[in-house]
């Protein structure tokens, strides 16, 4: 029996995807003529965390559509600011983004990161469970069907992977409002309460700190402050947020 060929088009940013030899424009697919877009839009190597609308012939059609023979499919990336229904925006990042997470938390976004391999069914699981969107580098923990949601990370830069995700989810952004260790909220916390957890000089410098509300851990702006902020105001010169302090 002849299987059936579509025509793939597919938008530049999703062509990373595709093997290269097969990166052209316009791309002609053989399917088996049972399986649905979603899977073979997959089969291309995109995932379908970064499939915005689907036009079969121009009209839009859903992930589980069969194509038919001679049928044009165009893929659309997701549009921006994506919006996550469902669920408070909140994100959740593998073992590889762990300078991303902190830089999320930074900003006040509620950023969970597992510091060690725990594997992609785990990973997915929780994503699941808490609602929260999986951040990754991982095409193949992106394909998972228990994730709640997902984005790609496109770059391997933090300062690029920031901007990609402030950019596609326009998250609340309250800087030094989260530990970046762990997560957990900040408050602000009386010098004669933290005293003993602070080296005699930090005591003696610095009058102003907060303390998290998780593993209490204690902040002040310290020698690495200026380098902070400068991560804080560029985020908000492009992104905006509620400025804390």
């Amino acid at each position: 029996m002849n299987r059936p060929e579509i025509v793939v088009t597919s938008a530049p940013e999703l062509r990373i995807f595709i093997p290269s030899e097969r990166r052209g424009e316009r791309l002609a697919v053989r399917t088996d003529g049972s399986s649905s877009l979603g899977h073979v839009v997959e089969s291309l190597g995109i995932p379908l965390t970064e499939v915005g609308r689907l036009l079969v012939d121009g009209r839009e059609a859903p992930v589980s559509h069969v194509p038919g023979a001679g049928e044009t499919v165009e893929v659309r990336p997701v549009e921006r600011p994506q919006r996550v229904p469902g669920a408070p925006l909140r994100f959740l990042l593998d073992v590889h983004l762990g300078t991303l997470a902190r830089r999320l938390r930074l900003l006040g976004v509620d950023a969970a990161y597992e510091s060690e391999d725990i594997g992609d069914p785990a990973l997915a699981a929780r994503s699941a469970a808490e609602r929260r969107v999986m951040l990754s580098r991982d095409r193949g923990l992106l394909r998972r069907r228990e994730l709640w949601a997902g984005a790609y990370v496109y770059s391997d830069r933090p300062d690029e992977q920031l901007r990609d995700v402030l950019g596609r989810f326009a998250p609340v952004l309250a800087p030094w409002t989260r530990c970046t260790a762990c997560n957990g909220e900040l408050h602000d916390a009386d010098k004669d309460t933290v005293g003993d957890r602070l080296e005699h000089g930090t005591r003696h410098t610095y009058d102003v700190f907060a303390q998290c509300t998780s593993c209490d851990r204690v902040y002040w702006r310290g020698a690495h402050h200026a380098r902070l902020e400068a991560i804080v105001q560029d985020a908000l010169r492009e992104f905006g947020g509620v400025t804390t302090g």
